[in-house]
């Protein structure tokens, strides 16, 4: 058999950039992104298929300490789940700076059978190149990681040669997903997590991690998708801010959010949004489950 095919855990602390590497990799926007820690809550799975060899690509949401809320133990629970059963895990970290949450994280992982890469991102951001090589030495007496290796997940800087190195690890297998798949997850999910994004950029700081997006039509009539999605948030001062003075600000997240749909879906998309309050939903476990936030 020639065919090779295998699991790879992208996993680290929030927004050391895990979704950025995830979308270069795959040369595509799956995992939505934005400066805000904890954008990523839910696993989500990329497959790249490059002649013999499958990588199916698990993002994680980033491991952190405060897990207060429920919603915050779903997202630890889900990060660490994904790197039981995966041939290969890579722990990406940001640059020069090692936190409690990094150790928190390789802890976390150490336990696990799966073979660990080191992966140093925004290096393109070190000022002094010379300091590098000492401290990727000292990351290495952390760990006996298999490798280590620099790169640039927003450049694209020595992302090939990561991917050269994940292919090594892959073993041989029939391959579990059609070639041209490019996710385990549905379109409605994308959709809700696009719109989620759009929020997350404007309103991060103003609307923290109080806010989730319910998919509830999703309709293509062979010219127009029709999707209509429902903001939740845990109180009204919140859903004032999502919608802004005159609506102008819930306009503008549905035309950014619309244009990347369309990117995606390779349609013409009318998108319809609605906010609602939806009072503690962020640390109700039942409420959590009935919007999708699962284990799996």
């Amino acid at each position: 058999m020639s065919e090779r095919s295998g699991f790879v855990a992208i996993v680290g602390r929030p927004n050391v950039g895990k979704s950025t590497l995830l979308n270069r990799i795959l040369g595509q926007k799956l995992s939505i992104t934005s400066r805000k820690p904890q954008t990523t809550r839910h696993q989500v799975v990329g497959i790249k298929t490059e002649h013999d060899i499958q990588v199916v690509y698990v993002d994680t949401p980033g491991i952190h300490k405060h897990h207060d809320k429920a919603i915050n133990r779903f997202m630890n629970r889900a990060a660490t789940t994904a790197v039981k059963d995966v041939d290969l895990v890579v722990m990406l970290v940001d640059r020069m700076r090692w936190t409690d949450e990094d150790e928190m994280v390789l802890q976390a992982i150490r336990q696990q059978k799966a073979p660990i890469v080191l992966a140093v991102n925004k290096v393109d951001f070190v000022r002094e190149k010379e300091d590098l090589l000492p401290y990727l030495q000292q990351l290495n007496e952390r760990h006996p990681f298999e490798q280590i290796v620099p790169l640039s997940a927003k450049t694209g800087h020595n992302v090939d040669r990561l991917e050269q190195l994940i292919a090594s690890f892959m073993p041989q297998s029939m391959h579990f997903y059609p070639e041209d798949q490019i996710t385990d997850r549905s379109s409605r999910f994308l959709a809700a997590e696009l719109v989620r994004e759009k929020i997350m950029r404007q309103l991060g700081d103003e609307l923290p991690y109080a806010m989730t997006v319910e998919i509830e039509e999703f309709v293509h009539d062979g010219r127009i998708l029709e999707i209509s999605a429902l903001i939740l948030v845990e109180r009204s001062s919140q859903k004032r801010i999502v919608i802004g003075d005159g609506g102008y600000r819930l306009k503008r997240i549905g035309e950014e959010a619309r244009k990347d749909m369309e990117v995606l879906f390779d349609t013409k998309v009318m998108l319809n949004l609605w906010v609602k309050v939806k009072s503690n939903w962020s640390d109700d476990e039942r409420a959590l489950r009935s919007l999708g936030y699962d284990d799996q």
